[in-house]
């Protein structure tokens, strides 16, 4: 996100082909998004896909060419960067009338800002000569969103070349990386998600193109996801230690989000919202002396001052008046709207059959599943084709599914190589292994039911993309899965740019649910959901005393954050009494869980 947006938000990364191209659909009216760059084969088709707009030749970088995971990541980027300039210029260009780019540039931005009282001035004119000054004005205010991508650290699997020779930086995530800072792109972000990864952090260093440059500014600039303070401060100090300024910190809520949830050890986004908003001063004041040291025994000259940081949160918001809250008492500079954009065509790409599910999505049809061959959780759309696709090899006989992706291959238990367990070849192998052990009847066949609800995201998340532009990602493979935030089903249509925009800075409300909690008493019954089912998958009788001071402190924690809540002044009076009745709701569910397990939490 460039430091100077106009806009007090942006789209975070979805799944891997749903903002692969935002930038190129927003970009130019100043909305900042983040495109996922791991998936080097969906870059490559989305290469072949837009070149044709900029009357350039479209010339395969093919998988037998050095680094060409690298490659082909900076190229699509300069093409994205291309797109966006020459549709800059053009709008910059346009003329102010009914229905122009540049007039939808202004008519969508937030009512407060001073760029957009003025265009009102300017509207409101009579004397078309001091118009057209005021619109010269207004011109030169047009800047585009800011180009950003996200590698998820725990995706950084080693593929050997034709050899077989592993190849020293040739790992996923640090090959995405290179291919990243070798882009043109000026004043972007490279967001780092899923936790420290020692491997990638190391290779930073090597990576001049994230250094401060001699007018105090970033070309390139690094933003850390993370789940609370304590993440922040750990993983900012190693960076500062290698002379790295992280310009961003993205607070996102552990389990009120869209794909892979990590939740935290029931800490709830509001009390650790509160810390940072306590504390920004002093973890800037502590990473800033650490870079410093830094750039001094590195030769640099030491800085009078710390290079601007700044404060982002996503996860869950629906209102508003929760985003007034999140910038206005929190102080964070920008929030994340993620789910709701899968229903603006104009901002994200969804296939057509899966924007109807979206749409028609229920409580119910979003779960926290087992799905992800990571081991982490995962938000999953139900009855999505991929769904339909995983259960019809089931009944064929025939489970899993080809991985001819192998990004998320990382189990080792009947291979040398790492396989996925989403992958034909695991699947076969572990469910002989559970046929062939002593088990009871119930526990044989909860284990094969474990096995069976992996499934492949390499390819179900790539292949929106590839229907909407009528492309082949992988032949033969054309089921979609997609990940929304429990927040898709308070949001039931598909919905314009401008009237997103315009709900997002309450001009108009495209709330369905009209009855819908808060977002932290959302993300506070998904916690309390989350422990309930944890405590109901394990032997109570067997618990160590280790497991059960865990779900103790992960109880305290929630019951903490309720009484944080309750003494919050800053929700808006006529949301006040719903918002303490949803608590006291959910205190009562909490308790109830509790007493349930009798682990004696209190």
């Amino acid at each position: 996100m460039q430091e100077l947006s106009l806009h007090k938000f942006h789209i975070p990364v979805m799944g891997l082909a749903y903002t692969i191209d935002s930038p190129i659909k927003v970009a130019r009216f100043g909305i900042s998004s983040v495109i996922s760059i791991v998936e080097d084969r969906l870059v490559e088709m989305m290469r072949k896909t837009y070149y044709p707009s900029i009357n350039k030749p479209y010339c395969p970088i093919t998988n037998q060419e050095p680094d060409y995971r690298a490659r082909r990541i900076t190229d699509y980027l300069n093409l994205v960067n291309t797109i966006v300039q020459v549709q800059v210029d053009k709008l910059r260009n346009a003329a102010f009338e009914a229905g122009s780019e540049i007039v939808k540039y202004f008519e969508m931005l937030p009512d407060n800002s001073s760029v957009k009282k003025l265009y009102q001035q300017m509207k409101e004119l009579d004397c078309q000569a001091e118009k057209e000054k005021l619109q010269e004005r207004l011109r030169n205010f047009i800047r585009p969103g800011s180009i950003d991508v996200n590698i998820m650290t725990k995706l950084d699997l080693e593929h050997p070349d034709k050899d077989g020779t592993i190849l020293p930086d040739s790992s996923e995530a640090v090959t995405a990386l290179r291919g990243y800072v070798k882009s043109n792109l000026q004043g972007s972000s490279i967001v780092f998600s899923a936790g420290m990864n020692p491997r990638l952090y190391n290779y930073l260093e090597n990576c001049p193109e994230l250094d401060m440059q001699q007018d105090g500014t970033f070309a390139k600039k690094i933003i850390i996801k993370v789940s609370d303070y304590r993440s922040a401060l750990i993983q900012g100090k190693f960076l500062a230690k290698k002379g790295l300024w992280v310009s961003e910190f993205r607070v996102e809520s552990g389990l009120n989000c869209g794909g892979h949830a990590f939740a935290t050890d029931g800490y709830l986004l509001g009390p650790i919202l509160e810390e940072f908003r306590q504390n920004r001063a002093e973890l800037q004041d502590s990473l800033f002396e650490i870079y410093n040291a830094a750039l001094v025994r590195k030769g640099r000259a030491a800085l009078q001052g710390p290079p601007s940081l700044i404060f982002s949160v996503q996860g869950g918001i629906g209102t508003a008046a929760e985003d007034q809250l999140l910038h206005e008492y929190y102080g964070f500079e920008s929030t994340g709207w993620g789910t709701p954009f899968l229903l603006v065509p104009e901002a994200t790409t969804v296939d057509e059959d899966t924007l109807k599910k979206l749409c028609a999505a229920r409580e119910e049809d979003v779960t926290l599943s087992h799905r992800s061959p990571l081991g982490v959780r995962f938000h999953y759309l139900k009855g999505t084709s991929s769904d339909q696709e995983r259960l019809e090899r089931i009944r064929q006989g025939k489970p899993g599914s080809p991985c001819t992706e192998k990004h998320l291959a990382s189990n080792t238990e009947f291979t040398k190589e790492p396989i996925c367990t989403a992958s034909i070849k695991y699947q076969q192998l572990k469910i002989e292994q559970l046929k062939s052990m002593d088990l009871p009847e119930q526990e044989r066949k909860k284990q094969i039911e474990a096995v069976l609800e992996k499934e492949c995201l390499c390819v179900g998340l790539s292949n929106a993309a590839a229907i909407n532009y009528h492309q082949t990602f992988v032949k033969n493979l054309d089921a979609v899965t997609i990940c929304p935030g429990p927040n898709i089903v308070n949001f039931s249509k598909v919905v314009s740019l401008e009237t997103m925009l315009n709900h997002i800075y309450g001009r108009t409300n495209i709330l369905m649910n009209a009855n819908r909690s808060h977002m932290f008493v959302s993300e506070l019954n998904l916690y309390i959901d989350y422990l309930q089912n944890e405590l109901s998958s394990e032997s109570l009788d067997e618990l160590t005393s280790k497991k059960k001071k865990f779900y103790a402190t992960f109880y305290q924690n929630i019951k903490d954050g309720i009484s944080y809540y309750k003494g919050l002044d800053s929700i808006p009076a006529a949301e006040r009494e719903k918002f303490l009745q949803d608590l006291s709701y959910a205190e009562v569910a909490l308790d109830g869980v509790n007493y349930r397990y009798a682990l004696n939490l209190n």
